[in-house]
């Protein structure tokens, strides 16, 4: 089994594009993150649900999670309220991590090592310079289960 085989269209965001946007389309897609592009199309960076989440969370909650059982609901319910005006950007791990790239010949295991080692849900797939779409760890392990 080759990526090609695994790979799905993937939605995509830019470095400048809203972080509200990018969530909502996690959300209304059921996806494990985005392909995040530079303005000429080549894949730059994943975005993990997850680093939204980290945007969104406020840090004395992250650093001490007894702290976030005393924020009440209704301030609670307004989390993603402070994502407005922020964008995908910011939303990035600071320091840079390896891009989980590969080609549509790559293998089953060479598609979970990246993952893996990238702490990727997805890796973006590229041919001749151009995505062409991204294997999820979903759809990797639907696979390799034989679900």
């Amino acid at each position: 089994m080759r990526a090609r085989d695994l790979l799905a269209v993937s939605p995509v965001v830019g470095l400048d594009s809203p972080v509200i946007d990018a969530a909502r389309l996690l959300a209304e897609q059921d996806l494990p993150g985005l392909i995040v592009v530079a303005a000429d199309g080549a894949p730059v960076a994943i975005l993990p649900g997850t680093q939204v989440l980290r945007l969104a969370v406020p840090g004395y909650c992250q650093d001490d999670p007894a702290l976030a059982r005393v924020v009440d609901e209704a301030h609670a319910d307004t989390l993603f309220d402070d994502l407005h005006g922020r964008t995908v950007r910011e939303a990035l791990p600071r320091q840079g991590r390896e891009l989980p790239v590969t080609d549509p010949d790559a293998t089953a295991l060479e598609l979970a090592a990246l993952m893996a080692r990238t702490r990727s849900p997805l890796v973006a797939i590229v041919e001749h310079g151009r995505l062409v779409g991204a294997v999820t760890l979903q759809a990797l392990l639907d696979r390799m289960l034989g679900s």
